[in-house]
């Protein structure tokens, strides 16, 4: 008679579970762009859910050509200040920073970041990327967050490198001239209809037992010393536990990127999808916000990085259908 094996508890891709070194994510590949020169990211916070209603038009759903009810989450997504330009050039090691301009005057909020160094002005900066530019393997812009435009209870902005995409080296510098100084808004970045690749920090849950960490059984009651463990770590010999076996530790809080999630919506009147009284545990979305497909890793008010997809998606590029977005109270909704 066959040996009957238990399931796999878990997977063992992400192993060691433990905690994010940041609590905002970490973008560790950027995909090239076709078109271009442009920005391949952005940054906003997490709001809260929803529902909407739309067409569906994917052609081999069974439900083609139908009204169709997704769940949805809502990003608030205010503009971004460009504040410096980074070239990159590329080594044995990888890549290294070659250098960087900073603008002239970076908003007074930046200076919570980072202490105001005597950095030389943008101009030289510039021309000395400009003169150097055979070196440079890739440019990318840093932005700053304005979290006072949003509803996150804070002052202090995140930082966030952005690959620039697309067209000639020149191109790329032309571009990230232009917009040193300025704002960016997500309108500029993404369309709607389009796949997104969203990276952040999942929701922490602190030291779990096994059976909430990796779903094993519980025990019976006539069970040894416990029931919410395991019934066997393993063999004498080898004298260790083996990676496999489910152990108690940390859960939640660790790093993930979800690949080819859909903006359904995008838009600057944040009043259209915010709910009356505004998302449990975050408040109201007053400008620029974005409504993808499904939900997203992290609570509310997690600050969350969006990519170009870097996979092929398999949704329509162009710009969803949709015919209703539920804007009313829920008073169980996730937040």
């Amino acid at each position: 008679m066959p040996r009957v094996r238990s399931p796999k508890r878990g997977s063992r891709s992400y192993s060691p579970r433990k905690r994010a070194r940041s609590i905002a994510g970490r973008i560790d590949f950027w995909p090239d762009a076709e078109e271009g020169p442009r920005l391949m990211g952005f940054a906003g916070y997490k709001a809260g859910m929803t529902h909407v209603f739309l067409i569906e038009d994917r052609d081999r759903s069974p439900d083609y050509g139908q009204e169709v009810r997704n769940a949805a989450t809502v990003i608030d997504a205010p503009p971004m200040t460009v504040c410096a330009v980074r070239a990159y050039e590329k080594t044995w090691d990888g890549l290294k920073v070659l250098t960087e301009a900073w603008m002239e005057s970076p908003p007074a909020d930046v200076g919570r970041v980072l202490k105001p160094l005597g950095r030389a002005p943008p101009t030289a900066g510039l021309e000395w990327i400009a003169s150097e530019l055979d070196k440079v393997a890739e440019l990318r812009v840093i932005a700053a967050t304005q979290p006072r435009l949003s509803s996150v209870p804070k002052k202090k902005p995140e930082l966030m490198e952005i690959k620039i995409g697309g067209g000639t080296r020149e191109e790329q510098l032309e571009f990230a001239r232009g917009r040193l100084g300025r704002t960016v808004s997500i309108s500029n970045v993404f369309g709607a209809g389009e796949s997104v690749d969203i990276i952040g920090v999942t929701k922490g849950k602190g030291f779990q037992g096994p059976v909430k960490r990796w779903g094993i059984r519980i025990l019976q009651n006539k069970s040894r010393k416990t029931k919410r463990g395991v019934a066997s770590i393993g063999p004498w010999h080898p004298a260790r536990v083996m990676p496999g076996v489910p152990r108690a530790g940390q859960m939640g809080f660790h790093g993930r990127t979800e690949l080819n999630k859909r903006i359904l919506l995008l838009g600057e009147d944040g009043g259209k999808v915010t709910p009356g009284g505004g998302f449990n545990r975050y408040g109201a979305v007053n400008g620029d916000f974005i409504v993808v497909k499904g939900s997203v890793m992290g609570p509310a008010k997690r600050l969350l990085k969006l990519r170009k997809a870097a996979r092929r998606s398999r949704y329509p590029g162009e710009e969803p259908q949709v015919t209703y977005v539920h804007a009313e109270h829920l008073s169980g909704e996730a937040g």
